[in-house]
């Protein structure tokens, strides 16, 4: 199910998204203390709120905007809906950005929990993060972008791992896009239909068109297999300008 969030403006839409964001993690952290009977500000949780976002320039405001909100930062572990398979000192790095625009500010107190090591093999490393227990559990919250092409997370249609990345019930795949440079690590279909807040952040008139195509009839995309998923709801949260 999709529920459309739109906006006139950038500033608008990124608090927005900041402060329904903000609510999903103080929800997780709430549950989380009722599970152990002790009060929210007490409970220190053996896992912490996972919170997944994306890289791009599309997310840039919300994540600077999120990063002056006052949660207890110091619960919530950031992590990625996927990065590029590069060191983090280059430009492409979603961990990088994430670092530059979001771990600022008050979210400076969060720990951050990365997908890259490209000192290790690839598909050694996504095998190593599959068996890691802090991601046995999917994301309490994820924001998610979207390609023109439909794709998002990094399950792109024209990768040859496209099949196994939407049935694999691993929670991390790598992808080697066919038009898109760099090889990826990203959140599987199956991980990313368990997130109980799943947010998509867009712009613009052509990002809408693509969304609708989408959701209309079940295609060849990453979008268009969330959309049509009736277990999954998606909150799209799209500015018009």
């Amino acid at each position: 199910m999709i529920e459309l969030h739109a906006f006139d403006d950038q500033r608008a839409q990124s608090e927005a998204l900041a402060q329904a964001v903000g609510d999903a993690l103080h929800a997780s952290l709430a549950a989380q203390a009722a599970a152990t009977g002790t009060p929210a500000p007490l409970v220190r949780p053996a896992r912490p709120a996972m919170l997944a976002v994306s890289g791009g320039s599309s997310p840039r405001p919300f994540l600077q905007t999120l990063s002056t909100q006052a949660f207890d930062w110091a619960r919530i572990a950031v992590t990625l809906v996927d990065d590029r398979w590069v060191p983090e000192t280059d430009s492409a790095s979603n961990a990088q950005f994430a670092h530059a625009t979001l771990l600022q500010n008050a979210a400076k107190d969060a720990t951050f929990w990365p997908l890259v090591d490209t000192t290790q093999d690839l598909h050694a490393h996504v095998a190593a993060l599959n068996a890691d227990p802090r991601f046995a559990a999917v994301p309490d919250v994820a924001v998610l972008g979207m390609g023109e092409d439909g794709h998002t997370a990094s399950i792109f249609a024209d990768a040859p791992e496209w099949d196994h990345a939407i049935t694999t019930a691993e929670r991390f795949v790598a992808v080697h896009p066919g038009a898109a440079p760099h090889a990826r690590v990203s959140w599987s279909m199956s991980a990313l239909k368990e997130v109980k807040q799943l947010f998509l952040l867009i712009a613009g008139p052509r990002k809408m068109d693509v969304l609708n195509t989408a959701t209309a009839a079940l295609q060849k995309n990453a979008i268009s297999q969330l959309a049509n998923d009736k277990g999954v709801r998606l909150d799209v949260y799209w500015c018009a300008n």
